[in-house]
């Protein structure tokens, strides 16, 4: 092997061995940079998780505040304030009358000690039976000797308490001040049942009472009651027929509607029906469009419906001429007797004659108006018809506007419909 050989393969080697060491240090770069990418993806996994944790625990310290202030909403609702106040009232009033009557009692004999335990207890005994005979709905003669019976006995337990504090005097007491020991010791005695009841009887009339969507169905109820008597008899006999409970009230409503008024639908009956029909009827002859008319028979109608001063042309005189009447024949020479003897013919007249006024016409009953020239009465419906159309300009009206005969109106009419032709001719000429 040549010197140069050996060198070729020497720098060959150690050219291997300088790309082995780059491939190292790049693999241990990148197994470096793997590594630390990794660290910082578990630090940030981890800052994450502290981050929901964090989050998870401030939502469920929120939750739990908004729950503890729903909690305190519930409770302190006015219904539970009112109710749980009143119980604390009664219990307040029970302690504070229960040991005067037991001292009063005791202080007489030991024996007595079950009297004001019984006294105390009956009164609120008898309170409680008030608030069941509301909620059993008994007769009203119940509940009012119920009553009567915690009147009594609170009153009993409030003369005995009254009594107790009067005797506080041997104990010390000036006599005002035993009184007032007495006095409230009688009125915080009576106070507790009369809470008691008035609680109740608030609680009674809130449940009669209801709320907004229950007052609604009462007054609903109220007005089909009062709106269908006869539907309501019905209904009430279709129930007291059936079992109880076997038909609801308002199946037997609609059948009672179907036996009065014969529809199965609750709210029709036949009047209704009848005026929807009329109705769709009306509706469908409105939604017709009309039926054509011809021209002629327009112009038919037309000519019928107008006046005879609206016409182009006045009634025509009759063709025939008018015939005189005969001379009479000459008498005969005949004498009267012969005369007589010839049958005489009746000949009807031919037409009645207008009779004319006789005499003369008084001054008084004269026209008084002036009479008009033709060129007064052109110029009077020139003013008249001076905001009038041209085919409103026909005969009638403008002889209503004047106040003219039928002839001089059509005349007029043509002399306006004349001058008005003549500034649209000399427009039509400019154009031309």
């Amino acid at each position: 092997m040549s010197l140069s050989t050996y060198r070729q393969e020497q720098r060959a080697d150690d050219a291997a061995k300088a790309e082995q060491r780059r491939l190292d240090r790049t693999a241990a770069d990148e197994r470096r940079a793997d590594r630390l990418r990794a660290e910082d993806e578990r630090a940030a996994r981890l800052r994450q998780q502290a981050r929901q944790d964090r989050d998870a625990d401030r939502a469920a310290r929120r939750r739990r505040r908004r729950e503890r202030a729903e909690q305190r909403s519930a409770v302190l609702t006015p219904e539970n304030i009112y109710r749980r106040g009143t119980l604390g009232l009664v219990l307040a009033s029970g302690l504070a009358s229960l040991p005067a009557q037991v001292l009063h009692f005791v202080g007489i004999s030991p024996m007595l000690l079950p009297l004001p335990l019984a006294l105390e207890g009956a009164a609120w005994v008898m309170a409680a039976g008030v608030a069941f005979a509301d909620a059993r709905g008994l007769p009203g003669w119940v509940r009012w000797l119920l009553r009567s019976l915690v009147v009594g006995c609170a009153g009993f337990a409030a003369y005995i308490n009254y009594g107790y504090g009067l005797s506080l005097v041997d104990h010390g007491l000036s006599q005002a001040d035993a009184a007032t020991v007495g006095a409230g010791l009688a009125a915080v005695t009576i106070l507790g049942p009369a809470v008691f009841e008035i609680r109740q009887w608030v609680s009674t009339i809130a449940a009669a009472a209801g709320g907004a969507e229950e007052r609604a169905h009462r007054r609903h109820a109220a007005r089909r009651r009062r709106h269908h008597r006869k539907v309501r008899r019905v209904a009430n006999r279709l129930v007291s027929a059936a079992p109880f409970g076997a038909l609801p009230a308002e199946d037997a409503w609609a059948r009672a509607w179907s036996i009065v008024h014969g529809s199965d639908e609750p709210t029709m009956t036949p009047d209704l029906h009848r005026q929807a029909a009329e109705s769709a009827e009306r509706m469908r002859k409105a939604q017709q469009p009309p039926a054509p008319t011809s021209n002629a028979e327009k112009s038919t109608e037309d000519a019928a419906n107008r006046s005879t001063a609206e016409l182009d042309e006045s009634t025509p005189a009759p063709s025939a001429p008018i015939e005189t009447e005969p001379a009479l024949p000459a008498f005969d020479s005949a004498p009267v007797g012969a005369s007589i003897d010839r049958p005489v013919k009746v000949v009807a007249a031919a037409e009645s004659r207008p009779r004319r006024a006789t005499g003369r016409v008084p001054q008084s009953a004269r026209s008084t108006r002036p009479k008009r020239t033709p060129e007064q009465l052109l110029d009077e419906a020139r003013s008249a018809t001076a905001d009038w159309p041209t085919e409103d300009l026909t005969a009638e009206a403008i002889r209503k506007a004047v106040r003219t005969a039928p002839a001089k109106a059509r005349e007029l009419r043509d002399t306006l419909q004349a001058e008005r032709a003549q500034p649209a001719e000399g427009t039509a000429a400019e154009a031309a």
